[in-house]
């Protein structure tokens, strides 16, 4: 079975066109799938894919408790297939991806500076600020888990040891938390970021 280029007639393998990737016919027309494909589904909480530019968003969403895959290396083909699979949103610079991917819960984010983009992000889809905030490993975007401070001791400096009670710690990648003065800066960059 064959996709008809709408301007020539020329037929192309179904198969070109999974998870609705378009292509570029010789006569210079686009192909694809008729219609956009869902990537999430009514009812599912906010989850987020971030294409290879937005690194440093990834981050600030984790920092929010927001699921945020991020793999500087993955294709756009990989990242466009685990959203679908996985029910999230995408979040991409790259202008072409929308064109060459039919799928419908892209958004491409105009922003070059992080907190910028993190902005478009929250004003977006109303995200709240701090509800969840620092509950999802910065790193690996697992979800923490409060850990009891012996358990800690030999990981993370004496003075951080002496001067803090409660720590979380990734079960992925091992990274202890604490609410050090960092903290209180992350806050009043999230504080700015409501008033702007």
């Amino acid at each position: 079975m064959g996709v008809p280029c709408a301007r020539c007639g020329r037929q192309y393998d179904i198969s070109l066109f999974q998870f609705g990737r378009t292509i570029s016919c010789t006569c210079g027309a686009r192909v694809g799938a008729a219609e956009r494909m869902r990537t999430l589904q009514r009812g599912d909480e906010l989850r987020f894919a971030a294409d290879a530019m937005l690194g440093r968003l990834a981050r600030w969403l984790r920092t929010l408790g927001y699921d945020t895959v991020y793999e500087p290396d993955m294709t756009d083909a990989d990242l466009v297939q685990l959203a679908i699979a996985e029910h999230r949103l995408i979040l991409t610079r790259d202008r072409a991806l929308p064109e060459e991917w039919r799928v419908e819960d892209v958004m491409l984010i105009e922003a070059n500076a992080p907190l910028d983009q993190l902005a478009e992000v929250v004003a977006a889809f109303d995200l709240e600020r701090n509800a969840r905030l620092f509950t999802r490993c910065t790193l690996c975007n697992r979800p923490l888990v409060e850990v009891a401070k012996k358990d800690v001791a030999e990981r993370v400096p004496p003075r951080v040891l002496a001067e803090h009670d409660a720590f979380w710690e990734c079960r992925s990648c091992g990274k202890v938390y604490w609410k050090g003065s960092h903290v209180a800066r992350i806050q009043q960059r999230l504080e700015e970021l409501g008033r702007s």
